[in-house]
């Protein structure tokens, strides 16, 4: 082993300590921290930051790049070294674009803005979170220019999150999609509505976590690299390959927060499965967030949503929360999977969510271009809602503030919740072209084949491939909108038992 190759571990070692030190700040902000430790908690993670990012830029990882070259070509590209050093240059040539002082305000400023998110939706007072807004999209505005971008400055934000992938690609896919979805949508509007209302009641949370905890210990969760947390916002974050903590929110009037398990169990498989021996390395992450939105809406909607799934975990349902014991199965299925415009993204079903996502894209690329004021922001919200979806939200916690990811101006991350939409259905149709149909392992209760199939093709090579490769090594194209709309009709017509759209 060469020696400076080893020096570049321990220091990718120590960068990525520090990294999961200041996702275990975040983790406990948005999950056990009292209020009152807002500010402080704000100085800490810029602190942490600043700290981290001057080990990112320090020139002696440049030097090691750079003296590594002939070692990088003297092996296989798709061995462990060779993907070290590749992906370690383009973060570090992505780094030192960004100085150390702007990555810590970026971080400081988005900690103070999720606080102030909070106090603005209990409040319906967008002025709480309006200096923060602003703040923090000047902030953003000074990072892109860190990259001179001589296109679409969208471009920059996108790449942190969608590696390779370029504005103009992500507006081609998504002009497909509302092509093939307002008219579905319109289509499902003239039908007979769904009777949804068992999934409308009171539910006790306590029963809803015992549901989650079953079905997720069911598909592979355990107490020993486990947790689950409540919060406001759900999300999962990894301290560790064997540390994944995954959050939700109950409601007793709904059973949604059961959904968000599924949802998130998806983002922590993924990085439950990755390699062990790309640990504190430059591997040891998802390799974009549309591949990581892939996993949690194939476990939420292709797993979680199945007749067949239901079928193994409904008498638990039942035992758990008394209120569906009288409900027959095929009722609750079809309420699950029912087709309606609602306010709330996380709320959507799976024909209407990709509009939530494409409204936000829009808002995004307005923003960020100068072409909207974020004054205007909840104005411009409200009218892409009832473009897009014919809804008016009363208030700001079912409009514009809905969402945790603006909290920070966290721009470019919307988009991929779309795309892993996408990226879901061409992965499913590859596994099961290649292990046969599911159902009757769903029905026995048997998913660790699925789970399997992820970790071998997805989940295993960490970031060793940018994701486009990836999807083109897996399933032999890029990402394609057809095989998921072609999926949406299939489910339309089933649940409605005639053609739509």
């Amino acid at each position: 082993m060469d020696d400076r190759f080893d020096e570049l571990l321990r220091r990718l070692g120590v960068i990525d300590d520090l990294v999961r030190a200041g996702t275990l700040l975040g983790w406990d902000e948005e999950t056990k921290m009292p209020v009152a430790g807002a500010d402080a908690r704000a100085e800490q993670r810029a602190t942490v930051e600043a700290v981290t990012h001057e080990h990112r830029v320090d020139p002696r990882i440049g030097e090691l790049l750079e003296a590594l070259r002939p070692f990088e070509d003297a092996h296989d590209p798709d061995s462990f070294e060779a993907g070290v050093v590749r992906v370690a240059r383009r973060d570090y040539e992505k780094a030192i674009r960004v100085p150390p002082e702007l990555q810590a305000e970026l971080e400081r400023a988005g900690s103070l803005g999720y606080r102030a998110w909070l106090r603005a939706r209990a409040d319906n007072d967008f002025s709480i979170m309006l200096p923060h807004f602003e703040r923090n999209l000047e902030l953003r505005h000074r990072y892109v220019d860190c990259f001179s971008p001589t296109g679409d400055p969208y471009d920059v934000v996108l790449d942190d999150y969608e590696p390779g992938m370029k504005t103009t690609e992500v507006e081609a896919i998504f002009d497909r999609l509302k092509e093939r979805l307002v008219p579905m949508i319109r289509a499902v509007g003239e039908m007979e509505p769904i009777d949804d209302s068992c999934l409308h009641g009171s539910f006790s949370r306590e029963a809803q976590h015992r549901v989650s905890v079953a079905i997720l210990e069911t598909w592979g969760m355990d107490d020993e690299a486990w947790r689950l947390d409540y919060t406001v916002h759900p999300f999962e974050v990894s301290m560790a390959i064997p540390d994944i903590r995954l959050t939700t929110r109950f409601d007793e009037d709904n059973i949604h927060g059961i959904l968000s398990c599924l949802h998130e169990f998806g983002h922590g498989l993924y990085e439950r499965q990755i390699d062990p021996r790309f640990a504190r390395t430059s591997l040891a992450d998802g390799v974009s967030s549309a591949i990581h939105e892939s996993q949690s809406r194939m476990w939420e909607n292709l797993v979680g949503r199945r007749s067949s799934t239901w079928r193994f975990f409904y008498p638990l349902l039942q035992r758990e929360l008394p209120a569906f014991a009288d409900v027959p199965l095929e009722t609750f299925q079809r309420a699950l999977n029912k087709v309606k415009p609602t306010l709330r993204r996380v709320d959507a079903d799976e024909v209407t969510y990709c509009l939530h996502v494409i409204l936000r894209f829009e808002i995004e690329r307005e923003l960020l271009g100068g072409r909207l004021d974020v004054r205007d922001l909840p104005e411009a919200f409200d009218a892409k809602m009832r473009e897009y979806l014919g809804l008016q939200p009363p208030d700001l916690a079912s409009g514009v503030l809905q969402d945790v990811h603006w909290s920070d101006m966290s721009l470019g991350y919307f988009p991929t919740y779309a795309l892993g939409n996408v990226v879901s259905v061409q992965l499913w149709e590859r596994a099961e072209a290649d292990l046969g149909d599911f159902d009757e392992q769903f029905e026995r209760g048997e998913f660790a084949q699925l789970a399997e199939w992820l970790r071998e093709h997805i989940h295993r090579f960490g970031r060793m491939y940018e994701p486009q490769e990836l999807l083109r090594r897996t399933v032999g194209s890029t990402m394609d909108p057809e095989p998921y709309l072609g999926y949406l009709q299939r489910e339309l017509d089933e649940l409605f038992g005639t053609a739509v759209g």
